[in-house]
């Protein structure tokens, strides 16, 4: 298991903003997904499981990281959804 430090999370974080904004264009454009509940959620799952792909291809996973990096990943992954969903 590799060791994630805070500059490698903050790199990982910056593209998982980009990232779910880019699918938060696409639900809300798609018809299908009319719901802004069904949509946040569809968000947030997906955050989880880029989030860990992520991490999966540096050797790591989030059960692994520390606390505070687990809250800053919880607390950048609130704002962004809160921020897309407005």
């Amino acid at each position: 298991m590799a060791l994630v430090n805070e500059e490698m999370l903050d790199e990982i974080l910056q593209y998982m903003d980009k990232s779910i904004r880019n699918l938060a264009r696409e639900a809300f454009e798609n018809l299908e997904m009319q719901d802004m509940r069904q949509v946040k959620s569809f968000l947030d799952g997906q955050y989880d499981i880029r989030l860990e792909n992520l991490l999966a291809a540096k050797d790591a996973s989030i059960h692994h990281l520390e606390s505070a990096m687990k809250n800053k990943i919880i607390q950048r992954k609130d704002s962004v959804i809160g921020n897309v969903c407005k």
